[in-house]
């Protein structure tokens, strides 16, 4: 019976990834049917389904729509599968990739950037300078990330409490600084800083998706290996250790993929709140606690999720775009209530 509700959600969780796709694709300021998008996202495998689009509605969709719709479905799904596994790390349903302090080193980094004007640019030539703020950005996450991991080890081994306590205080710190640098930018600076932390898709591009990818990807693609590992975490580091497995290995892992993953999402996105918390959350109270699923799961329905609230973004206040951080933090927080007074209720009841 679990095996063919496991098999049923995976369908599910498959089909509204396409739903969504084919939504993204087609709805906007110029419309295209679902099967004309079909039609176009299949003709370069050379899979002709004819269809009655026109040259127009072609190149919006390669040109414009795809690499955004890419972007959202990578973002979302990395970051509901880095909030699965920190909170499988953490042993702590309510833990997020936020925790370690990857976002706000990446936002440090980012408004720094912007107020203080540092023109990488001038110094680096063709598609680097260009994207100066990504690699500022991601360079930013990373630092943080190996910052907070080195200040969790105790005697060669790292104390995920203080890995925990470390993050808490990081992220007091950059956002102190954050703020620092943003009452010191001027307007034009303040509207830069706004837009970006509150996060966007409107600036995806082709060069944004191939850029993003090796980072996002890998992680996604690593991390359901360690579900076995994740699942023994669950008893226990100690009890995992005694049952073979590398636990500092396990660690230095989840950190790493975890930061590559969320250092590139906010590199080329800005800040998108509350995915990696309420995906996984979602998915366990769904799918149940094992990461052989859960995994897998958060990642296709951070990927469903991103693209939905993409897509409301984009449309409902048309030709304005709403930043995407202000629809997942509607959606989420409302939810994120509701599971905590479910599971309050839960705790009565028991």
């Amino acid at each position: 019976m679990h095996s063919t509700r496991i098999k049923m959600l995976l369908l599910l969780l498959i089909a509204l990834l396409v739903i969504s796709i084919l939504l993204n694709a087609g709805i906007g300021a110029i419309r295209i049917a679902p099967y004309d998008s079909l039609a176009i996202l299949l003709k370069p495998l050379g899979i002709d389904l004819g269809g009655t689009y026109s040259a127009q509605q072609e190149a919006v969709l390669r040109s414009i729509r795809l690499p955004r719709l890419l972007l959202a479905a990578m973002i979302g799904g990395g970051l509901g599968i880095a909030g699965a596994a920190m909170q499988g790390l953490f042993r702590n349903p309510l833990a997020d990739p936020s925790l370690v302090g990857v976002s706000s080193g990446a936002s440090l980094a980012a408004v720094s950037y912007i107020v203080l004007g540092i023109n990488l640019s001038a110094g680096i030539g063709g598609l680097a300078g260009m994207y100066a703020l990504s690699i500022v950005t991601f360079a930013g996450a990373l630092t943080t990330a190996l910052i907070v991991y080195r200040f969790s080890q105790v005697g060669g081994k790292t104390i995920v409490s203080m890995m925990l306590l470390t993050g808490i205080a990081i992220n007091a710190l950059a956002g102190a600084l954050t703020g620092f640098f943003t009452y010191s930018a001027n307007d034009a600076q303040l509207r830069s800083i706004v837009f970006w932390t509150l996060g966007s898709l409107g600036g995806a591009t082709w060069s944004n998706v191939w850029g993003a990818a090796p980072f996002i990807l890998v992680p996604v693609l690593i991390l359901p290996l360690l579900a076995k590992q994740l699942n023994a975490f669950s008893l226990g580091e100690r009890s995992a250790a005694h049952l073979g497995i590398a636990t500092e290995r396990v660690k230095r892992w989840v950190v790493v993929l975890t930061a590559l993953c969320v250092g590139a999402s906010v590199a080329v996105a800005g800040v998108v709140v509350f995915v990696g918390l309420i995906v996984p959350h979602v998915m366990r109270m769904i799918a149940g606690p094992d990461h052989r699923y859960l995994l897998v799961f958060s990642a296709l329905f951070g990927a469903v999720l991103l693209l939905n609230a993409d897509l409301f973004s984009r449309v409902v206040f048309a030709p304005a775009e709403l930043p995407i951080s202000v629809i997942t933090g509607i959606i989420g927080a409302p939810v994120f209530l509701y599971l905590l007074i479910k599971e309050r209720k839960t705790h009565q009841a028991g």
